[in-house]
């Protein structure tokens, strides 16, 4: 049996920790060692009263079959890398209780994982435990006479941190006995391996930018709170004074706002009777407000002095995917963007030259667009980048065995068929693909996004409005040309929809009409996708019903086992909903309540467990051609959705189609899955 080292530090850093643990670990200092063999004792060493490692820790970290197990190791192993570079284990030879957790669908967090999985704590002794912590592990407040508290300042408290340094590893351990193995073992712990060399090697940053832009929205936020003192009279200093901006808006204008959110902005000031004095006014609050100029800050502190920002990726954060998470600037939710790139490319001269607002009228919105561009190639470098095209859509004919879009897929691939944005409108309304206007094709695109998982109006609406759709405008083109079952059954669902009190999304009726006509064509188009569904429902229900016998549902299987609910993925990882129940017909799990942050029971459907498997799916062909990509010569440094951004010598032989045919090399487990990427290579991080 493998003998396990479990460890936990306790330190010391002038730089706060949500500069990143990378910049934190820096000029981190380990003050206590906490560590156990296998479910021997917990020993505590104590660095502060002793520098010599103890032996048998010292053996235990060089002995190569040693496992090395922390919870959120990767903080653990970058401190030691920079404070006991010596000592510090290889990353193949660490495991990590919280990517275990991570994995079956566990939230993170040791607490709130003691909780759920009912692991003993004393309570008055964590809480006891933070306040040491607080105590010992950052600088005291400028007002205190000590600026760090130490052993020798605070030697009682000290002696009760030592004890607290133990009940970490004492939980950890327990945790892990508790939590299952099957998606932490062989290619996904290989996987996690290569996650971390890539959060190391961490990506080239544009410093300069990025002080530029700070500048530069220091100086766009004094001139739009002046601006805003001007249009309202001196009343309100600032349009991040929120209440007191809704207060001027309503005695001046008698417009009562429910809120300033950025949706509600956007919809007041499409309104043609508010008043242009009231319209400039919220285009300022809109400018102060970009929250997408507040990455630039974290790039600055979680920089390293080496010019890249490590520790962005968090593997499988997304609980029910697998999909990474972003850190830090959340490379995952960057700015859609509203500029070219030839504008782009202008703006970072500009903000560089400390010139923007002599430039372009809203500087707000260029430091938005130029947030990308921070990521550039070392010298010597360039940034070759990939993205698996359509994959979601692939991955939904190839699961449900849609077998027209299989074949069109691979007729687009080889350049003999229509573009499936078109194809999904031909489907749903009879047109010749070839006829398809450019505007159609959104609507087929908007169809292709908020469709495939059982998506009604409701989704149509979100997607229509991310891609500037007028839904009161597409009605009158599409009422016309819908078939007529379509457009008879959508009225007799609005009818019966309002009847109930419903929700209509505030569309008027031939709007609501024409998009739940175009969910009906969708789905009437696509019958195997829409099959599937209801397909994994039932199957869901009778695995839940009957634990220990595993139900096929097309290419994926079904279990319950124990606690648990696993959809078996063709891949051979599976997805995991704990603690499945259904409740009066409808399937549900414990999971994270994405609104209140809280360990809750969460309700699912058919077309919801199949976006989980799809997404699940595009992640594993992403990953299984990422060892292979990087024995090819591409580095890694960012995972953002589908797409790879790797690093590789400035020459011709690494290439965008290069790169591209890797990433879209079939699987083993689907041979005949369509795949297809394509990429680009830049000196600086692009939208493509």
């Amino acid at each position: 049996m493998t003998t396990k080292l479990w460890l936990d530090l306790e330190t010391y850093s002038e730089v706060p920790i949500t500069n990143g643990t990378h910049s934190y670990a820096a000029g981190a200092e380990i003050m206590l060692f906490a560590w156990a063999l296998d479910d021997a004792p917990v020993n505590v060493w104590d660095c502060a009263a002793e520098i010599v490692v103890p032996e048998a820790l010292a053996v235990a970290l060089e002995d190569p079959d040693v496992e090395v197990w922390a919870h959120n190791s990767g903080f653990d192993r970058t401190v030691l890398r920079h404070a006991m570079a010596q000592e510090c284990p290889p990353i193949p030879r660490w495991r990590d209780t919280m990517v275990q957790a991570l994995s079956h669908g566990l939230p993170g967090a040791l607490g709130v994982l003691c909780d759920i999985l009912k692991v003993p704590t004393d309570l008055a002794k964590d809480k006891e435990g933070k306040q040491l912590v607080q105590l010992f592990c950052k600088p005291r407040p400028a007002t205190s006479k000590i600026r760090r508290a130490t052993r020798e300042t605070h030697p009682a408290e000290w002696a009760k941190f030592v004890e607290y340094a133990r009940l970490d590893i004492v939980a950890m351990r327990e945790v892990h006995k508790r939590l299952p193995l099957w998606n932490y073992q062989g290619t996904e712990l290989a996987l996690w391996h290569l996650d971390q060399a890539i959060n190391d090697r961490g990506v080239a940053i544009d410093m300069t930018l990025v002080h530029a832009a700070i500048a530069a929205v220091d100086a766009a936020q004094k001139d739009l709170a002046e601006r805003t003192v001007a249009a309202t009279d001196g009343q309100v200093s600032s349009t991040t004074k929120r209440d007191a901006l809704m207060l001027h808006i309503l005695e001046s204008y008698g417009v009562d706002l429910p809120d300033l959110q950025m949706s509600t902005i956007e919809r007041r000031l499409a309104d043609p009777d508010l008043p242009q004095a009231l319209k400039d006014l919220l285009a300022i609050r809109l400018q102060a407000s970009t929250t997408s100029t507040s990455k630039y800050k974290a790039l600055l502190k979680g920089t390293s002095t080496d010019g890249r920002l490590r520790g962005t990726l968090q593997f499988n954060g997304a609980a029910r995917t697998g999909r990474w998470a972003g850190r830090l600037f959340q490379p995952q939710n960057l700015v859609r963007g509203t500029m070219s790139q030839p504008q782009v490319l202008a703006a970072i001269d500009s903000l560089k030259a400390g010139a923007a607002d002599l430039v372009f009228d809203n500087v707000m919105e260029v430091i938005s667009n130029c947030t990308r561009g921070c990521i550039i190639a070392p010298p010597g470098k360039k940034l070759v980048v990939a993205d698996l095209s359509n994959i979601e859509g692939r991955d939904q004919a190839w699961l449900a065995g849609e077998a027209w879009k299989l074949k069109a897929f691979r007729a687009f691939d080889a350049g003999t068929g229509f573009d499936l944005y078109k194809l999904a409108y031909s489907k749903s309304f009879g047109v010749d693909p070839a006829k398809v206007t450019k505007d159609q094709r959104q609507v087929g695109k908007v169809q292709e996004l908020a469709l495939g998982y059982e998506g009604g109006v409701g989704a149509f609406v979100t997607f229509a409005a991310a891609y500037g759709i007028d839904l009161e405008e597409l009605a009158t083109k599409v009422l016309p040309v819908a078939p007529g079952w379509a457009v008879d059954e959508a009225s007799g669902f609005f009818e019966w929809t309002e009847k109930q009190k419903r929700e209509t999304f505030g569309l008027s009726r031939d709007a609501f009409v024409a998009c739940d006509a175009i969910k009906r064509g969708w789905r009437n188009a696509h019958p195997e996708i829409a099959m599937h569904w209801s397909e994994l429902k039932e199957v869901t229900a009778q695995a839940i019903d009957h634990p220990g016998t595993t139900f096929a549902c097309r290419k994926v299987k079904i279990r319950r086992d124990g606690n648990w609910l696993r959809i078996g993925l063709p891949s051979g990882r599976a997805l995991c909903y704990p603690s499945p129940q259904m409740v009066d017909g409808t399937i549900t799990y414990m999971g994270m309540n994405q609104y209140t942050r809280k360990w809750s029971r969460l309700k699912t459907y058919g077309g919801k467990l199949f976006e989980n498997i799809c997404q699940a799916v595009a992640r594993d062909v992403m990953t299984a051609n990422m060892p292979l990509i990087e024995q090819a010569g591409y580095q890694i440094v960012l995972s953002v959705h589908d797409e790879l951004i790797t690093e590789a010598p400035d020459s011709p032989e690494f290439n965008a189609e290069h790169l591209s045919s890797l990433l879209a090399a079939n699987p083993p487990w689907a041979p005949d899955m369509p795949l297809a990427a394509a990429g680009f290579e830049t000196p600086r991080y692009k939208k493509d």
